[in-house]
């Protein structure tokens, strides 16, 4: 594929420089849509940059971009350096949100979210734009809600090394130990808590409303079943706060596609262009998954397929 990617400087409301790529079509057409792609914790927007090829060679305009001290938006050393999870959703992605409306005004706006990038399409002030979202993996990171069979293993390398490894240099030395970007010690606290992330830190309950309220979008939530941050109750926790859109969860098992494995972090590697990424992209273009989409939804909760639907089981 092609780089059309072009680099990009955007303050969040506090000053703070967030840094990211633009995919964009010479002509302006208001009937194609922008997608901002919302990354994992502490994963590198460049991770995602085929995929966003790949929907900018569909006809749609991307925008990706790093959470403050992430990659293209870190601008130093991260000892000491504050920053949340509730920041990279309430500052870094409402940015985003708000350069979309400047850069491409009147165009429809779409999210892809990886993992917590999920969490973060629901905390922007301006989410209310937000027309369709595609989530893969998305979840608090509680870590009841990890895969049974690694569940204590999880807890200990996510919830007590971690930390300690955080209390010991001021931030988590992801990239040292082989484990994700390096990350903000406040990310870290967010991550490790003992009870749900947001259920302990309420970012908008001040405001009488949960942010997530103020989504209204249709919402596809990709679940791959050997994925241990991704069980159907980690899935669900999340969709349950976007309690004014229209929700659809997507169960796939690596063997529906021919795989042994998928896990966590491939849904977006290149060599799912054609088994996996079809699925984001009909999502985003009509709202609806294909008729021959593989899968379950898992729980009729959730599940906007009419009964007739081989997915709706």
């Amino acid at each position: 594929m092609h780089d059309h990617r072009i680099p990009f400087k955007e303050p969040a409301i506090d000053g703070y420089v967030l840094g990211g790529f633009t995919w964009r079509h010479l002509r302006t057409d208001l009937e194609r849509p922008v997608v901002i792609i919302n990354a994992a914790t502490s994963v590198r927007c460049r991770h995602y940059s085929r995929f966003a090829e790949y929907l900018f060679a569909s006809g749609f305009d991307v925008i990706t971009y790093d959470y403050r001290g992430i990659g293209e938006s870190r601008s130093g050393s991260l000892r000491g350096f504050k920053a949340s999870w509730s920041d990279w959703g309430v500052l870094d992605f409402e940015a985003m949100l708000q350069r979309a409306q400047r850069e491409f005004p009147r165009q429809p706006i779409d999210v892809v979210g990886h993992s917590f990038g999920g969490c973060a399409a629901g905390l922007g002030a301006s989410g209310s734009v937000i027309r369709r979202i595609v989530t893969v993996g998305a979840q608090f990171a509680y870590w009841r809600d990890y895969a049974a069979n690694v569940r204590w293993r999880m807890f200990a390398k996510w919830h007590v090394v971690m930390p300690l490894a955080t209390a010991l240099c001021g931030y988590f030395p992801g990239k040292l130990l082989g484990w994700l970007e390096d990350t903000p010690s406040g990310v870290v606290r967010d991550w490790s808590a003992p009870t749900p992330w947001y259920e302990t830190r309420p970012s908008g309950r001040a405001l009488g409303e949960l942010p997530f309220s103020r989504v209204k979008a249709q919402i596809l939530a990709i679940s791959i079943t050997d994925d241990p941050f991704g069980t159907v109750a980690a899935i669900e926790r999340l969709l349950g706060y976007f309690d004014g859109s229209e929700r659809t969860h997507l169960r796939i098992a690596p063997k529906d596609i021919g795989e042994k494995e998928v896990g966590h972090f491939a849904f977006f590697r290149s060599e799912y262009q054609d088994r996996l990424w079809p699925i984001a992209l009909v999502w985003l273009q009509n709202g609806q998954l294909a008729a021959d989409t593989l899968g379950i939804s898992p729980n009729l909760r959730f599940n906007t397929l009419p009964k007739s639907s081989p997915l709706g089981r």
